[in-house]
């Protein structure tokens, strides 16, 4: 069996490929981010797509090793009522890549720096996992209509370190680490664990084309890098907030997102039956009433 072939039967991977295929349906923008509070990065580009022309800026904003293409099933499910703004981290995708230490704090202003430069009004900050902290982190320092929040990271977690050790081997310079993987692929299907070795090539394959991904996960596998967590500070999110927790999620666990929602006041909890960490890739459908619905009441007037 070879490399390709494992991957193949990966369908995180698969749905991933298609949606970046997809959303060239759209034109993709970019606008010049200038004056940014950033060492190193006062100036850079941010790359976005955009669907739909409602009143009201939905802002998205991706997980982890992900990029803007993964919001296009719900970009195409919201675009007929709503502004869907798809947005490409620093760092990420096709947005600028300048070398700092990149933080949370970082993204942030990046993200301020964006809805300025569009001159939006206040926006619905949509964020998925790693997104989802930015946007925890945003809406604690800047003004928001609504925050849609799906799998959010930014939680202090201690066992974090503990239960993605194996991610410091993908980690490592060097071919070795290639031929290693590539070297237990016979062994796998006798292991049964084709599945997880399919997992562990596609994370290897994302992280070397994704050098702020490698930089940000070094961070996290030290304990003491959970310095930008978000937990004690919810209280001060004073905008209506939907929660999403997926009830198979690997990735974020519940109590991950049951702290979010005690600690954002009158923010709502959902529990998606079934779905895994990647909700807007594969569970598009099911949150998409749950989004539409806790939008519907931020504009009674549109009905």
């Amino acid at each position: 069996m070879r490399e390709q072939e494992l991957l193949e039967r990966l369908p995180l991977a698969q749905r991933l490929a298609e949606l970046r295929a997809r959303i060239q349906e759209i034109p993709l923008h970019r606008v010049q981010l200038e004056g940014l509070n950033l060492a190193g990065a006062e100036s850079c580009w941010a790359a976005y797509r955009e669907l739909g022309q409602g009143e009201m800026p939905l802002l998205f904003l991706h997980g982890f090793m992900a990029t803007h293409a993964n919001w296009w099933p719900l970009m195409q499910g919201l675009g007929d009522r709503y502004r869907c703004i798809a947005l490409d981290l620093l760092g990420f995708g096709q947005s600028s890549q300048p070398a700092l230490r990149y933080d949370i704090a970082v993204e942030v202003e990046f993200v301020r720096g964006f809805v300025e430069a569009l001159r939006l009004p206040e926006p619905v900050l949509v964020g998925h996992s790693f997104g989802g902290w930015v946007a925890a982190a945003y809406a604690i320092r800047y003004p928001l209509r609504g925050l849609v929040l799906l799998a959010p990271a930014g939680i202090r977690d201690d066992s974090f370190v503990k239960r993605y050790r194996h991610m410091r081997l993908l980690l490592r310079e060097g071919a070795w680490v290639d031929r290693l993987l590539r070297a237990a692929i016979p062994l796998a299907r006798w292991g049964r664990w084709e599945e997880r070795l399919a997992w562990l090539l596609w994370l290897r394959g994302s992280l070397r084309q994704q050098p702020v991904a490698r930089q940000f996960l070094r961070q996290r596998l030290r304990p003491q890098a959970a310095v930008d967590t978000v937990e004690r500070q919810l209280h001060a999110i004073q905008v209506p907030t939907l929660v999403v927790a997926a009830e198979r999620d690997d990735t974020i666990p519940l109590w991950h997102c049951q702290a979010y929602a005690e600690g954002i006041p009158g923010a709502q909890l959902k529990i998606l039956p079934g779905a895994g960490h990647a909700i807007p890739a594969l569970h598009a459908e099911q949150v998409l009433p749950l989004i539409r619905e806790f939008l519907e009441s931020l504009s009674p007037k549109l009905d």
